[in-house]
């Protein structure tokens, strides 16, 4: 994923493994709380992610064709370590865990990894590295990965 560097809102650029352009990420600017529309490149939304206001700790959903896929939390009382935790509609949770500051975590399903994230610095824009196991939803686990970023490292504007 990649960050614009001059952009009005969050903008992200998805690209695959061979370094095409798979999907586009729109921040809706002026909304109450952070909302996102996870699009392929023809414009077709994939998932909307929309903050979720009056919570105790960082909540975001993300739905699917309208309908609540999950709900991403960050863990409150993680004291030097950050935690989230994903319920997942009709699926066992997914727990994210390990360097998320550092931007080096594994998500985990009963105790096995299902994708791994891993963050490289570029000298102009962020960059990230997502493995998704097979099987698993792609665009499910990249919109997870935009929300802990955001959760994580929102004041850092690019």
């Amino acid at each position: 994923m990649k960050q614009k560097l001059f952009c009005f809102g969050d903008e992200f650029t998805i690209q695959d493994d061979a370094g095409r352009d798979a999907f586009f990420v729109d921040g809706k600017v002026f909304s109450v709380g952070n909302k996102l529309s996870f699009q392929d490149m023809s414009g077709n939304e994939q998932a909307f992610i929309q903050q979720k206001l009056l919570s105790w700790t960082p909540t975001y959903e993300i739905y699917r064709n309208g309908e609540l896929a999950a709900v991403v939390k960050k863990e409150a009382f993680t004291f030097f370590h950050t935690k989230f935790t994903i319920d997942i509609q009709g699926s066992d949770p997914f727990v994210v865990d390990g360097d998320i500051l550092n931007h080096n975590y594994v998500f985990t399903c009963d105790g096995r990894e299902i994708a791994q994230v891993s963050k490289q610095w570029f000298a102009i824009s962020d960059s990230y590295g997502v493995d998704v196991a097979d099987g698993r939803d792609d665009v499910l686990m990249l919109a997870c990965t935009v929300v802990i970023d955001m959760v994580c490292h929102g004041d850092k504007k690019h």
